[in-house]
């Protein structure tokens, strides 16, 4: 389970790694497997919509049980299903890279996700990566 203590140390450790490579202004949004919002920071700088994107990211993940990489890999093969796919879930998908599962241990349950954005996808995913490792976690970016 991803406690309140556990998200605040994925969000820390995701941005103390985008302080070491210089990204932009991110924000990080941390959800349980249901989800469900634990905890979102969002940089100063960072645009007005990024919680929105922060969350659309982790939520895809969720929804579709893989990481943001994978769901844009999907959606480059086949653009309609990702579409039909972001219409069921009312718009909350946003399928590129910084959705990233939070998982038990590699290939373990899905405990929740991470999404994070204000840099280029893959920066994000990195700093994604980063925070969930640090919290003791596997990621799974698809």
């Amino acid at each position: 389970m991803i406690d309140l203590d556990k998200a605040r140390t994925m969000i820390a450790a995701s941005l103390k790694k985008a302080s070491e490579l210089g990204l932009k202004p991110l924000t990080v949004a941390v959800l349980d497997a249901g989800g469900a919002l634990i905890a979102l920071e969002r940089q100063d700088g960072a645009s007005r919509m990024r919680p929105e994107i922060a969350i659309g990211k982790a939520n895809g993940a969720i929804a579709m049980g893989m990481g943001s990489r994978a769901l844009f890999q999907r959606a480059e093969q086949q653009p309609f299903f990702i579409q039909s796919m972001n219409a069921l879930a009312g718009g909350s998908l946003v399928p590129v890279p910084g959705g990233v599962l939070v998982r038990e241990g590699a290939g373990g349950p899905i405990l929740g996700a991470v999404g994070i954005t204000g840099d280029t996808s893959d920066n994000d995913e990195a700093a994604a990566v980063a925070g969930i490792e640090a919290a003791g976690f596997a990621a799974d970016h698809g």
